[in-house]
């Protein structure tokens, strides 16, 4: 378990229940620049940061659009910056400049926007620095690698009055939108539950005997940035960091936290849940990776509940969705399986209503840019950090839980609710289908952590508590005060 200095702990829960006082900033960030403000007819200059996999998205997206000029990319791999660089030529742009270091990028006066897609444990850095330097940003999911960064992310954009738009696309589409209109004008009655889904096939990601060596193109001190300093131990150096708690969030902060987004907006919930508690374990196989292929996680907001479901294992859908969610309500449910549309049924299962439609979420981020009104964005950082704390707490539950045989669970769900029981039967049949030995294995059963709402920590937990946040190394170090 990572150590946070008593001098730390002190100061973020003292942030967090507004009681800090400003001080100096822990971060080596870019000096200032006046910001440049863009006329809503002028071209907008992006740069994008972390251009492997999810980045060159971000790459056709801004070479499509005729009023915007990628001038620079950025990457601690060299290797990812031909495609990119074909991507903006093929579209007929200028060749923009090429950084391996975020921080030289960031000194150049002419970038008005970065567009971050690295590694989940860069997020929060690239932000706010990119914030600090008078850049608006356009941030991948998850928000945050921890809670309490996602709270200091919030806080540079309202300091430096940057836009700051969370990559949850299914925010701008428009059969979401219409079906999350639907439900909040009571659609389907009062919702009591919203459930999230991620049913999607992991296949092991292999077991190494011995360290890796990075690839020959990578800096690796660059890439490992704010975590802590350690070989690479997994066979695939990109993408299966996902799976390691150093880097990633598993599927709940991957694919997850799309589903997690929808569920809370769904719900109308503006602040962090009662409690949490959540179950899990990494089944069907043995790798290099930490995080759980199969979890639930509860999330208790008084007069409703979120329940979300990760099967990285083969199967079956749920009410017809895999990837996506279930809304609840006293008269009805909805029922989403892609990020633009959903179909609605009466208590009877009668179809009363259908959503569709898609939408441009970088669109949607420019449009505020030029308008420098961050309620133009249909995610803003406030929305996209509770929706990625959401996934941390479920974590943070799991990992301060403990080892229970399948075979306690009569006493251990005794007092359940008939959601939590059902969900927790379902989990069990799933693993069973898949030739995992139930009375002959053991699951993590998480911790039950009771929250505080609005100091955004748990209460009279230290333990987890520290937890809310990590040690950063330096020089790549999340301040504790914006």
């Amino acid at each position: 378990m990572e150590k946070i200095s008593r001098r730390r702990l002190i100061e973020n829960s003292a942030l967090l229940l507004g009681a800090a006082s400003a001080g100096e900033a822990a971060v080596q960030a870019p000096a200032r620049p006046a910001s440049r403000r863009v006329s809503p007819n002028e071209v907008v200059n992006v740069a994008v940061v972390g251009i492997n996999g999810q980045g060159k998205s971000h790459v056709r997206a801004y070479a499509a659009m005729p009023d915007v000029r990628i001038v620079a990319l950025c990457d601690a791999d060299t290797a990812t910056y031909a495609p990119s660089l074909e991507i903006i030529k093929q579209a007929g742009k200028p060749e923009p400049a090429t950084f391996q270091d975020v921080r030289k990028l960031l000194e150049r006066k002419d970038i008005d926007c970065v567009s971050s897609a690295t590694p989940n444990h860069w997020h929060a850095l690239v932000a706010i620095w990119a914030m600090q330097a008078g850049k608006d940003v356009y941030i991948e999911k998850p928000a945050s690698h921890e809670v309490l960064e996602g709270r200091r992310m919030v806080e540079a954009a309202r300091k430096y009055g940057r836009i700051c738009q969370v990559g949850t696309q299914s925010r701008s589409n428009k059969g979401m939108r219409d079906a999350i209109e639907f439900i909040h004008k009571g659609g389907i009655g009062k919702v009591y539950l919203a459930r999230g889904l991620c049913y999607k096939r992991r296949e092991s990601i292999g077991k190494v005997t011995e360290p890796t060596v990075p690839p020959p193109t990578v800096d690796y001190d660059l890439w490992l940035g704010p975590a802590p300093q350690a070989p690479v131990l997994r066979r695939r150096f990109h993408y299966d960091w996902h799976w390691q708690w150093d880097y990633g969030n598993g599927d709940l902060g991957n694919q997850g936290v799309h589903e997690m987004d929808k569920a809370r907006w769904g719900l109308n919930k503006k602040r962090f849940p009662q409690s949490v508690f959540a179950v899990g374990g990494r089944f069907g196989y043995e790798d290099d990776g930490q995080t759980p292929n199969t979890e639930l996680v509860f999330l208790d907001y008084g007069d409703a509940w979120i329940i979300f479901e990760v099967r990285g294992l083969p199967t079956n859908d749920l009410r017809g969705a895999r990837v996506g969610n279930i809304w609840y309500g006293t008269k009805g449910i909805v029922v989403s399986g892609s990020y633009s549309s959903a179909t609605a049924y009466d208590l009877h299962g009668t179809k009363i209503a259908e959503f569709d439609g898609g939408g441009n979420h970088h669109a949607n981020f420019l449009q505020a840019v030029r308008s420098r009104r961050s309620s133009d964005l249909n995610c803003d950082i406030e929305e996209g950090h509770q929706s990625a704390a959401l996934g941390h707490l479920g974590n943070i539950s799991l990992r301060l839980g403990a080892p229970e045989p399948f075979t306690n669970r009569a006493k251990r769900f005794a007092n359940a609710n008939n959601e939590i029981w059902e969900t927790f039967g379902r989990f069990e049949d799933h693993l069973a289908s898949n030739g995992i030995a139930l009375q002959a294995e053991s699951y993590r059963h998480g911790r039950k952590l009771v929250i505080d709402p609005k100091a955004e920590r748990f209460a009279e937990d230290a333990e987890a508590n520290r937890l809310l946040t990590r040690e950063y190394r330096a020089p790549y170090v999340v301040p504790d005060r914006v």
